[in-house]
């Protein structure tokens, strides 16, 4: 009879492993098409391997492409994704408008208290985690000692936008494919305006009044709209309206541009050997300021998310608790090395020798996240909270529109000035329509 039984199992073995494929759980994540969420991608392996039960499929998208597509799907309660990767603009208002699984159950070994103060808060919404930071950034100055040397200019560890000017007019060299600088031009709320509303800050610009009046028709919007006009248009790359976070990395690594303001993130891809033609050529100081006490260093952290209209909740969580844990911290290390570990999420990664060694951009990315103050982010008083963002939910509509007057600007379909007209009109019309303000 045990012989029988034994025939009779070897014989089904075949349909009992499809049988146990067919009722794994399929957990379709949207991300974003930058470096790290690339490389998570080649080591989801490692994930499944240990979780048999669960597959795992991608959709990875450019920044604009994302959010639009992520955006429409929870707003309609689609339920395409069941992981999203939404940033710290997007978790506590989505949260609060009950879009979002709380994220207050993760393994104790998860050590929620790890993370860093401000990326945590970003993510979370009346004291709860909503979005498990995958990396954390701030914006700095990246710039080719090399190139710094031969002119025989020197990088100020606290640069100012004359000095910016002043070095990106020497370092211009057209004809040999550099371009002085390189900034987002590319419109999106979270593209060219993330760029510009932090410099606005510091040349003493915001958004809207006490009262939420509009106020880019102020100097000081205009002051910081002409100085980026006049960098791009003389110093930065070819058709710098079509040039965003990922084209300009591109460029920077290519050997293209003497001076990148942008993302901490980007310091471990352009430092790579393997990936960059100036690797070890680059230097890193703090974001810009224009002397008035603010300098334009934002915050942010791609998180994921995961929408409450989700079939497969637990699933969910298992993934974004191992994509975001220490162990993924280490497997990173283990397999591509300290220097390209997700950066800005975790006390105790800034407290491991082996990384400071190994990345020599660590200790002034953690200076510009910690120095970024979403909740004073301008030298006058403001009724909001945000650096290069405004934390209302019709900001992502307000910041596209008012982008593509800046590109539009930049690529001389219009003047700066109407860029700034339309700019201001658009945002009135705007809260005139939604009343948005009243609502909050």
């Amino acid at each position: 009879m045990k012989l029988v039984r034994n025939t009779v199992l070897t014989a089904l073995m075949p349909f009992l492993c499809i049988s146990t494929s067919a009722i794994a759980e399929k957990i379709t994540v949207a991300t974003v098409n930058n470096d790290d969420m690339v490389r998570i991608q080649e080591l989801t392996e490692y994930f499944t391997k240990d979780n048999s039960d669960i597959e795992i499929d991608w959709v990875t998208l450019d920044e604009n492409t994302l959010r639009q597509r992520v955006i429409t799907d929870i707003a309609t309660q689609g339920g395409q994704y069941d992981v999203v990767t939404i940033g710290t603009y997007e978790a506590p208002i989505w949260a609060q408008r009950g879009w979002l699984v709380p994220l207050d159950d993760l393994p104790v070994d998860y050590d929620i208290g790890d993370l860093l103060p401000a990326i945590r808060a970003g993510l979370s919404y009346d004291g709860v985690l909503y979005g498990a930071p995958f990396y954390g950034e701030s914006s700095f100055t990246m710039y080719r000692t090399d190139l710094f040397d031969k002119a025989g200019l020197e990088m100020p560890e606290e640069p100012t936008w004359n000095f910016i000017k002043e070095a990106a007019d020497k370092l211009n060299d057209r004809q040999n494919g550099i371009s002085g600088i390189c900034l987002r031009g590319k419109p999106g709320w979270g593209e060219n305006m993330a760029l510009l509303t932090a410099m606005a800050n510091t040349y003493g610009a915001r958004w809207f009044d006490m009262e939420w009046k509009p106020r880019l028709d102020s100097e000081a919007w205009n002051s910081a709209i002409q100085d980026y006009m006049y960098l791009l248009k003389n110093y930065g790359p070819p058709d710098p309206w079509e040039k965003g976070y990922s084209e300009n990395l591109e460029l920077f690594k290519n050997g293209n541009c003497a001076i990148w303001i942008d993302a901490t993130v980007a310091a471990s891809s352009i430092n790579n050997p393997n990936e960059s033609q100036v690797a070890g050529k680059v230097g890193f100081a703090l974001a810009p300021d224009a002397g008035l006490g603010k300098r334009s260093n934002w915050i942010w952290a791609w998180s994921l998310a995961i929408p409450v209209v989700t079939q497969n909740k637990n699933a969910a969580k298992r993934f974004v608790a191992w994509a975001t844990s220490k162990e993924y911290t280490q497997l990173v290390a283990r397999e591509d090395g300290w220097s390209n570990v997700p950066p800005g999420t975790r006390q105790s990664l800034y407290q491991t020798p082996m990384y400071l060694q190994a990345a020599p951009f660590a200790e002034m990315t953690l200076a510009s996240i910690k120095s970024a103050d979403p909740n004073q982010p301008t030298i006058e008083e403001v009724p909001y909270t945000g650096v290069q963002y405004v934390a209302t939910a019709e900001f992502q509509g307000i910041g596209t529109a008012v982008g593509q007057q800046f590109a539009d600007a930049l690529s001389g379909d219009i003047s700066t000035e109407e860029a700034l007209e339309n700019a201001q009109w658009v945002t009135e019309k705007v809260v005139q329509r939604t009343r948005f303000i009243e609502q909050d």
